[in-house]
């Protein structure tokens, strides 16, 4: 069945405490979403932000972002006081997320209210932490001893903590138990927001995308609670790490720095570890999209230590044996592949196998017209088809940059003509394939330039800044993504 929806992250919505929450505004877009027509929400990996801020780098892959809970919630529930968080600055541009505010502030208020809910002796706390146990226990730890560290990476940490001697983990456990009880409130008060969210969603019809990226950050809990799944050396220092190898994009290719699966070890208990991870990802969301599908066919390995990508290798992955371990453990589950990027016969035959539809970003259809599988009418109907995505500029801010023959074949293509909006173009071209479901980003829905682009791969500052403006009237707007919804059987 035709299905279409709307990517937005959460970061993006508009809230007047410095980023995107699971609160109202949520709950907003979502009805905007059903009285639209729309199908689904698509979001990005709901985890605990690193590095450079992105939620691709992660110090964890189960726990959800303490940033993003509401602190109005909070009140409501009479965990904070208005005046304990209305009185802080959170940054003075309502259309961009200001992470060093949300640094300096959010935990301070945060641990008001998990002492709060802590003294309360809640029931439902309780059960939480003995339900998540498997991976709160050491996530908790983590984040407390990184704390302890004074945000110090865990490779960096005294040897007995680095390769988890029982007896340095039980006296750390001990003398940050406050700590480690706040973490684990604040993680309960996450996963407690986002079940009503949910319960809301699916109420109104509209089910959640979720994203899961290929890799685990170097600094993340994953790894320092099972370095023998990762290539590692006998200091726990990677021997491998990920990336991209050079091309017309990037000339020497990109370093992304995360260190490599050991799949041989992974493989011994059936992909123990993977199946737990997916099976996670589907207790929240109702579809998953798997990041970098190419890589568990072959994977770009580089040397450790290396300055840039040109030197790796490819290397075999799991391949199906990984999907089918999936299908056998969990069932028939909703996966869109990412197959982005340059594709042999051996990662195609892979997506064919798994029966996963891939994904098609109209951005890429106009560099030629010969033979473009981008192109809407060279669609399969398993697919997903994008106008563009978190990584892409906006439609507007492409065709302002791109070259002028690659324009103007963009122009032709969707017939476009002067002064009519290119934006509602690129929607309309990608609702009227036939892919089984479209996906717009919430930008190019608002039709807005560069200056809307949540994400520029391979750069590590200005990234995930992009909000929503407040109060914005969307009924017009809902009314046209109604209309073309229709239009188009979606």
């Amino acid at each position: 069945m035709r299905k279409s929806g709307v990517l937005l992250h959460i970061s993006s919505l508009p809230s007047p405490w410095g980023i995107g929450s699971l609160g109202a505004e949520a709950e907003k877009f979502i009805d905007f979403l059903a009285e639209s027509g729309q199908s689904f929400w698509q979001v990005l990996p709901l985890s605990p932000t690193g590095y450079g801020d992105s939620p691709y780098q992660s110090y964890s892959s189960y726990a959800g972002n303490p940033y993003f809970i509401d602190l109005d919630v909070l009140s409501e529930w009479g965990l904070l006081e208005k005046h304990e968080y209305c009185a802080i600055d959170w940054g003075n541009e309502p259309e961009r997320v200001d992470f060093r505010f949300l640094y300096e502030n959010r935990f301070k208020v945060l641990r008001k209210a998990a002492e709060r809910l802590i003294k309360s002796e809640n029931h439902d706390f309780e059960n939480f932490c003995r339900r998540e146990a498997l991976w709160l226990d050491d996530y908790a730890l983590f984040m407390a001893l990184k704390d302890s560290h004074g945000g110090a990476s865990w490779y960096d940490w005294e040897r007995p903590l680095r390769f988890r001697e029982e007896s340095a983990l039980s006296a750390a456990a001990y003398e940050l138990r406050s700590d480690i009880e706040f973490y684990k409130a604040i993680q309960y008060l996450f996963f407690r927001q986002w079940s009503i969210l949910k319960d809301h969603s699916a109420k109104k019809g509209i089910s959640i995308i979720g994203d899961l990226p290929i890799y685990v950050a170097p600094d993340s809990v994953e790894i320092w609670a099972n370095p023998n799944l990762f290539l590692l050396d006998c200091d726990l220092k990677p021997t491998e790490i990920a990336g991209c190898p050079p091309d017309c994009y990037a000339t020497t290719g990109q370093l992304w720095g995360n260190p490599l699966y050991n799949w041989e070890e992974m493989k011994k208990d059936s992909y123990a570890w993977w199946l737990s991870r997916i099976r996670r990802q589907f207790e929240l969301f109702d579809v998953l999209r798997i990041d970098h599908f190419r890589g568990f066919d072959e994977f770009y390995s580089i040397p450790y230590g290396s300055e840039t990508a040109e030197h790796g290798v490819w290397r075999k992955g799991p391949g199906m044996e990984l999907f089918k371990a999936v299908k056998h453990e969990l069932g028939e589950k909703a996966i869109i592949a990412e197959d982005l990027g340059f594709l042999n016969e051996s990662v195609r035959k892979l997506l064919h196998d798994s029966g996963y539809p891939g994904m098609k970003v109209l951005q890429f259809a106009f560099e030629s017209l010969a033979d473009n599988d981008y192109l809407p009418h060279n669609y399969p109907r398993n697919c997903v088809a994008y106008t563009s995505t978190h990584d892409n500029n906006t439609t507007l801010g492409w065709l302002s940059s791109v070259p002028e023959d690659e324009r103007k074949r963009a122009f032709e293509y969707m017939r476009i003509r002067e002064n009519e909006s290119s934006a509602k173009a690129a929607i309309c071209a990608v609702w009227g394939s036939v892919a089984e479901l479209s996906i717009t980003t919430m930008q190019d829905l608002l039709e807005l330039g560069a200056e809307a682009r949540l994400n520029t791969p391979g750069t590590s500052v200005g990234n995930w800044q992009w909000r929503m403006k407040p109060n914005a009237d969307l009924s017009e707007l809902s009314s046209w993504l109604l209309h073309i919804t229709k239009l188009y059987g979606r």
